[in-house]
């Protein structure tokens, strides 16, 4: 079993967006997708955001999603 979960994950992504909004995540294939790009940036050099307790960069991605701290943008957002 995944934890945490697919739609614990959307839940907090979609924390931000008011009714009648569309959420920033709709699929568990967005969530799927911005995981493994942040682990390659893990794996590219770019310091966790979390405590590495010696985790797998997959797992630490998975970690900084629930937490908050890796924001995902929606279509037409800009990297700040």
């Amino acid at each position: 079993m995944l934890h945490p979960s697919y739609t614990d994950l959307m839940k907090v992504v979609n924390k931000g967006t008011e009714e009648g909004e569309n959420p920033v995540v709709s699929s568990r294939y967005s969530i799927v997708m911005a995981a493994a790009r942040r682990a390659r940036q893990i794996i590219g050099g770019d310091e966790p955001l979390v405590n590495d307790n010696g985790d797998k960069p997959l797992t630490l991605a998975v970690r900084e999603l629930n937490e908050g701290k890796v924001k995902i943008l929606s279509e037409g957002e800009d990297d700040e």
